[in-house]
């Protein structure tokens, strides 16, 4: 349902989306999926677990990243812009936490992701997700129903 309502909303304003799935490994992307006629609104996007995949996707010089660690606020801001722009969308949807399970690089808790939703005109939302859990298939639902959430409530605003 949750995927359904962001399809309408997005069709509603004839505009595109794109998304880079972190620690959610592509559940925001293959829910959105799950909407026939998906390609009316999605645009596409990529799972972002490396620095190369980082690299890739983003196409962003390292400096860019300065100052920044994974499972933060501009961090997932950052890659939100950078999958809108570099797919063309109107819209970027970024997920960037520590599921757990093993240790985050960048130190981050098990249980935090961030997730951010770069739109038109400047508009730009993040939202903290903390689950206090290291059940890593729980925390990538929660991250990904977070995520979904903070691109519909983006899209409402």
């Amino acid at each position: 349902e949750q995927a359904l309502r962001i399809a309408d909303l997005l069709r509603q304003r004839g505009e595109k989306v794109a998304v880079a799935d972190g620690a959610t490994g592509g559940l925001v992307a293959a829910s959105l999926l799950t909407v026939p006629g998906a390609l009316d609104f999605f645009v596409g996007g990529g799972v972002v677990y490396s620095f190369r995949a980082r690299a890739i996707l983003f196409d962003l010089p390292r400096d860019a990243y300065a100052g920044m660690r994974g499972a933060s606020e501009d961090y997932a801001l950052l890659q939100a812009r950078a999958i809108r722009d570099n797919f063309g969308a109107q819209w970027g949807l970024a997920e960037s936490g520590s599921v757990g399970g093993s240790s985050h690089p960048s130190g981050a808790p098990a249980g935090r992701s961030c997730a951010a939703v770069a739109g038109p005109g400047g508009f730009e939302f993040t939202r903290r997700t903390e689950t206090g859990s290291d059940d890593r298939i729980a925390n990538m639902e929660a991250f990904a129903r977070a995520a979904l959430a903070t691109l519909e409530d983006a899209l409402q605003r």
